[in-house]
């Protein structure tokens, strides 16, 4: 496991693409960072994070051999797991829409007020109160530290809209302070 754990990134996708469970871990055991941290930074959550790396590596079973070679392997794998974020959000948007107003009529809790805001963390908070595009952008390029160019093949964008973006969360984050 050794020797393959050493195998570049092309040796391993093809050989685990042919079925070869050892390049398939050895893939793993050196993005699951990778996948996780994202997962992570676009939740919010860890808990969320592990069940969507989770997901995402057992897709790859499945999808490593459609890895075609266009783009580095990692920026395929961001935008696999961008991908599986995106789900998870719908879903736990639909799901937490339907909680919040349940809850809200049976008397468990109070309509939403505004004062959780203030006390989240000031960077956390204005993130999150941008536009979905604009976060994901951030998450991508400020929390990946992705060029513009792998950023703006995942979110299948032009170069220039991930910059633009990047001017728009400065200029956004910059008249709130």
């Amino acid at each position: 496991m050794a020797a393959i754990g050493s195998e570049p990134d092309s040796s391993l996708i093809a050989a685990a693409a042919a079925g070869d469970r050892d390049a398939f871990a050895a893939l793993l055991e050196r993005h699951y960072d990778r996948i996780h941290g994202l997962a992570w930074q676009l939740t919010g959550s860890r808990a969320d994070a592990d069940d969507i790396a989770q997901d995402v590596c057992c897709a790859l079973v499945e999808k490593i051999g459609s890895y075609r070679g266009d783009a580095k392997f990692t920026t395929w794998l961001y935008g696999i797991t961008f991908n599986a974020c995106s789900d998870w959000r719908r879903r736990r948007r639909s799901f937490g829409v339907f909680s919040e107003k349940l809850a809200v009529l049976v008397g468990l809790a109070e309509k939403p007020d505004g004062r959780d805001l203030y006390d989240a963390v000031w960077i956390k908070s204005a993130i999150a109160r941008l536009k979905p595009a604009l976060r994901d952008t951030v998450v991508l390029v400020a929390g990946q530290q992705l060029t513009h160019a792998e950023a703006a093949e995942i979110l299948g964008i032009a170069e220039a809209t991930v910059a633009w973006r990047m001017h728009e969360v400065r200029r956004i984050l910059s008249s709130e302070k």
